[in-house]
């Protein structure tokens, strides 16, 4: 089979699925998806808080391994670890 015949095949079943698609429920959610996304809707603002709240927890946390870990430096090395931050 010749290349012009392949991509003949291709465009026909391809632009068919295409439509069939289209006309579908899935097709209509995938283009009520792509529309909405383009005005950007206000984010939630509990989920915001969420986030904050949680990336303080991050934080805390972070500064408790560096703390324990130079802690667990010190007995191993003492005299090499730093002051820290």
């Amino acid at each position: 089979m010749d290349m012009e015949g392949v991509l003949a095949i291709t465009f026909i079943f391809g632009g068919g699925t295409l439509f069939l698609l289209s006309v579908s429920p899935v097709g209509k959610a995938l283009a009520e998806r792509i529309r909405s996304q383009g005005g950007r809707s206000t984010p939630d603002p509990e989920l915001l808080a969420e986030v904050d709240a949680l990336r303080a927890e991050v934080s805390e946390l972070h500064e408790r391994v560096d703390f324990t870990e130079r802690l667990l430096a010190q007995r191993q090395e003492p005299g090499q670890i730093g002051a820290g931050e």
